[in-house]
């Protein structure tokens, strides 16, 4: 039998929510998208699956990757690498790397990240898989588990090729990931020049100059992609991701992810509605060790709304009863639904916090008639 457990909270708290979204202003760009990462939810967006090609913010899932082998200790940051010459010799934008002058990896990410060297993410890509083409499966198959359902990487540098592409909504969600994946290798991303033989280069992600909230992340440029920028401002507890993909100029990639930032975080906000473990039910329970079961959320609950409509909220919780036992925890028990003014908001899943084995053989049979009668 589905019975609501009447668990109409009236929340009264401020909130933000996916269903009720507002105006962005004009972007001048070929799509955009704006994540906030604590909601997981898009706050604007124009073209955001429509495929691009994505120029060198390409070497963002190049960095996860790298990040991924340092972390499971497949890779030294303070290892050197062999420069070899498809490395030394690849065009567009460089870090100056030469072959006989091995660098470290930790010289490379920085050639990559700050300088966006096409010579230092082959060299790179190499050191992890061998090859750039066997990278670039590692690449795919990342893109898969990551949920990048509209991209596709044939290098790691983002250079002009065939069946290259990506969409703005999989940029933002594959910075998303980084950035919570990775923190500590995300600050290279705020590093606004490195120096390497001698030459010294600017981060061209000048939003690191131009806000202070904005820690990050990267741009991307060729004559079919235009001017690109996936950037990311952190101001209190909200973090907000943008991308701009198919700028006319540097300075519109620039303006434009400042305006769709700007906009993010004064017409927004994020509330945390429940904390990871909070119990919200306890309903019975037939055929276990414990007469109850508490139920809950397996991660803090943030909820993204306009400002001015946060008041009179309210949360319905429904779920399928009898429970019987076993049951475990983080096992699904129902879904919490929160509306405003009769509009759906959003709606989690409620999971058991708990393990309820099963009862002996007595009690699972005075359950049993007790069940009869429900």
């Amino acid at each position: 039998m589905k019975r609501s457990l009447a668990l109409l909270l009236a929340l009264c708290l401020p909130l933000a929510a996916f269903a009720q979204a507002l105006t962005p202003p004009p972007v001048a760009a070929r799509a955009y998208y704006l994540l906030d990462t604590l909601s997981g939810q898009a706050l604007a967006a124009q073209s955001a699956e429509d495929r691009f090609e994505p120029a060198s913010l390409t070497k963002l899932m190049t960095a996860y990757l790298v990040f991924s082998a340092i972390r499971d200790r497949k890779l030294d940051p303070a290892a050197t690498v062999p420069v070899s010459e498809r490395a030394w010799k690849a065009g567009g934008s460089r870090m100056f790397i030469e072959p006989r002058k091995p660098v470290t990896v930790a010289d490379l990410l920085r050639g990559m990240i700050v300088q966006s060297g096409n010579d230092a993410t082959i060299a790179l890509a190499e050191a992890v898989a061998g090859t750039e083409e066997t990278f670039a499966q590692l690449m795919n198959r990342e893109a898969k588990r990551l949920g990048l359902a509209n991209s596709n990487f044939v290098n790691a540098t983002g250079l002009p090729a065939p069946n290259h592409y990506a969409t703005a909504r999989d940029m933002a969600v594959l910075a998303a990931a980084l950035i919570r994946d990775f923190p500590a290798d995300y600050a290279l991303y705020s590093q606004k020049e490195f120096t390497w033989n001698g030459i010294t280069q600017a981060n061209r992600n000048r939003l690191l100059w131009l806000d202070p909230t904005v820690d990050g992340v990267k741009t991307g440029f060729t004559e079919a992609a235009g001017y690109c920028l996936v950037a990311s401002a952190r101001r209190g507890e909200r973090r907000l991701v943008s991308v701009v993909m198919g700028a006319q100029t540097d300075a519109l990639r620039m303006s434009e992810n400042l305006k769709l930032l700007n906009f993010g975080f004064l017409a927004y906000d994020t509330q945390r509605l429940y904390r990871k473990g909070e119990v919200v039910a306890t309903p019975e329970i037939f055929k276990g060790t414990s007469a109850t079961v508490k139920l809950g959320f397996d991660r803090d609950v943030w909820v993204t709304l306009p400002r001015e409509r946060f008041e009179g909220l309210k949360a319905n919780l429904t779920t399928v009863q009898p429970f019987v036992a076993p049951y475990s925890r983080g096992q699904k028990a129902g879904i919490m639904k929160l509306a405003r003014d009769n509009a759906a908001v959003a709606e989690i899943a409620v999971v058991a916090l708990e393990d309820v084995p099963a009862a002996g053989f007595l009690s699972r049979g005075w359950d049993s008639i007790r069940l009869l009668f429900k």
